[in-house]
């Protein structure tokens, strides 16, 4: 069974390939879109069975040898984190449909979201089977292409800029990887992972600590850990609600899966463990304490995003197979529930037109199936139990306790702060989107919205709307008619086709709500109910189930975690496995 690893990455290829040869046809770019992403989870979960019960697949790319080919090695961790990554682009594409993200590019000469999205699946999916480091590089370089077009889909000036900090700061990653691998090779002879493991110990102290450093810091910056997340905040959260999903779940694990493996096959009984403790403890703490003082739902998570990486880094510098085990185990819950937050931040801005809690209100009244969508996530990722994130972070607390040491022991106290400094963060968004009436002058300010799904987001923000005192219609004085996508939102797009405020408020009083937005559409009042788009609403919820599924299979789960963490604290299986012979 070892061909089905190739498949993981040739099948979204070869699938962006043929999405993009079919131009604007996106009915046909979708199905194919997502019969590949099914296809790829169904490959990722079948070899997390095989590799479980018979050990690690490698496949010799070509038929040559490790290590002057390439190596696919899928181990316990890759199978993993390929199962887990392959679900949630599933359900992101599915939400992005059902939002119709795609629309954001139909005025260009082919439609490029979903082949562009099958290239960020191929670059995912490439990084977590990746034997050698070169093709990790590459990897990374699908990932950044793939994601700089994502980031910046729909061409508004505010996406443009951040894009443009995405990826300058990406590309110095790069560069410091691609160095570190010069450096790599021309220390040891070779890029394949399992070989430099054999080597880098013949190394002098001194070269490998240079070695170490160099490959930590490139993926840090993509795992976001302090302070080289500074660019993340302000990349995120102008992305759609679905890329912003997508990356905030899935990219910096891949980082944090390079660091993983950096520290327990090549440089395994680190001398800079202690390091990493540290850069935990600051990478929480800060992390947090950006996001109690955000008032934006998107940047908020943002910042949440960032303090979480931190208890990742931490157990993977406890250096221990338990405190491995339960780095592993927060990875894949961290995944699951900081990707449907993201999910419900786009329903909720879906709602309110916007992500800023000084205009949010009343969303309970308003949607009360959204609330319970954004609590249930929200108590997760705080820690409440009996969810994962609570099993997680005791597990992590657990084997700090069991190693003993001053640094693990701070490494605990400012993993209690910023489980309740996160806990506080969220419940204050809920306090005031939720349970809180929405503000008098936002309720009170006319709107108008349109039944097209995610309008793109190109235009400055409109004049006011005027409403006409004898026919009740809104217009623009200035004949320039601007239509958003929910009340009150904070970008503004052009009506598409030539359609105007008066068409559509006439339409609305002629068949009422749009089913598309569900939103309640009046002109001079505050949506009081509002009926969401049936495939949004079902696919956040399939994500918020998945999130507690974790809780209901945390034994198993955490199990598969253990025997993955020990293989990994044994970097001679991983040798003998890629190497072969008697090692």
């Amino acid at each position: 069974m070892t061909w089905l690893a190739p498949l993981l990455v040739l099948v979204p290829l070869l699938g962006a390939a043929v999405a993009l040869g079919l131009l604007r046809h996106q009915k046909l770019q979708r199905a194919i879109t997502v019969v590949v992403l099914v296809v790829a989870l169904a490959v990722a979960a079948t070899l997390m069975v095989l590799v479980d019960r018979h050990g690690t697949i490698v496949v010799q790319v070509g038929g040559w040898d490790a290590p002057y080919g390439i190596s696919l090695v899928v181990d316990r961790l890759s199978a993993l984190l390929l199962t887990v990554s392959a679900s949630v682009l599933l359900l992101v594409l599915l939400f992005s449909i059902g939002q119709g993200l795609a629309a954001d590019d139909e005025d260009a000469p082919v439609t490029i979201f979903y082949p562009t999205y099958l290239v960020l699946a191929a670059g995912v999916l490439d990084s977590f089977i990746a034997g050698d480091l070169f093709n990790l590089y590459v990897a990374f370089e699908m990932l950044l292409v793939a994601s700089y077009v994502l980031i910046t889909l729909g061409g508004s000036e505010q996406r443009v800029r951040a894009g443009t900090t995405y990826i300058v700061t990406s590309l110095i990653a790069s560069a410091i990887f691609l160095a570190a691998i010069g450096l790599v090779y021309g220390a040891t002879g070779t890029v394949n992972i399992a070989q430099i493991s054999e080597r880098v110990a013949d190394l002098p102290e001194h070269v490998q600590l240079l070695l170490h450093t160099m490959l930590l810091i490139g993926f840090g910056i993509k795992a976001a850990v302090f302070p080289l997340a500074f660019w993340l905040p302000d990349s995120y959260p102008t992305a759609p609600a679905p890329v912003t999903a997508v990356f905030a779940g899935l990219l910096t694990k891949v980082g944090i899966y390079a660091i993983i493996r950096l520290e327990t096959v090549i440089f395994p009984g680190s001398q800079l463990n202690n390091v990493l403790l540290v850069v935990a403890v600051l990478t929480m703490v800060v992390g947090v304490l950006g996001a109690v003082s955000q008032t934006d739902v998107k940047r908020l998570l943002s910042f949440t995003l960032i303090s979480h990486i931190g208890f990742m880094v931490m157990g993977v510098g406890l250096g221990t197979v338990a405190g491995t085990a339960a780095a592993v185990f927060y990875t894949v819950h961290h995944i699951v529930v900081q990707t449907t937050l993201f999910l419900v931040s786009g329903l909720m801005e879906r709602v309110g037109g916007t992500t800023s809690t000084r205009s949010l209100g009343g969303l309970l009244k308003a949607a009360p199936l959204l609330a319970a969508l954004y609590l249930i996530p929200a108590f997760n990722l705080g820690g409440i139990p009996p969810f994962s994130g609570f099993i997680g972070k005791l597990g992590l607390f657990r084997a700090a306790a069991q190693d003993g040491s001053p640094m693990a022991y701070v490494t605990i106290a400012a993993g209690v702060l910023t489980s309740l400094l996160t806990l506080y963060a969220l419940m204050r968004v809920w306090d005031a989107a939720f349970w809180r009436p929405k503000p008098a002058a936002e309720a009170a300010a006319p709107h108008v919205t349109t039944a097209e799904p995610h309008a793109a987001l190109r235009s400055p923000e409109p004049a006011p709307l005027t409403v006409s005192e004898e026919t009740g219609e809104a217009f623009h004085p200035g004949g320039s008619v601007t239509v958003t996508d929910a009340p009150h939102a904070s970008r503004a797009s052009p009506i598409r086709h030539g359609r105007s405020a008066a068409d559509a408020s006439d339409r609305n009083r002629r068949t009422g709500p749009s089913p598309t937005t569900g939103s309640t559409e009046t002109v001079g009042e505050a949506p009081t109910k509002v009926r969401l788009p049936r495939m949004l609403v079902g696919v956040t919820t399939v994500a918020v189930l998945g999130s507690v599924a974790l809780t209901v299979v945390a034994g198993p789960l955490y199990g598969y975690a253990t025997r993955a963490a020990e293989s990994l604290e044994s970097p001679d299986r991983y040798v003998q496995a890629v190497l072969g012979g008697d090692r």
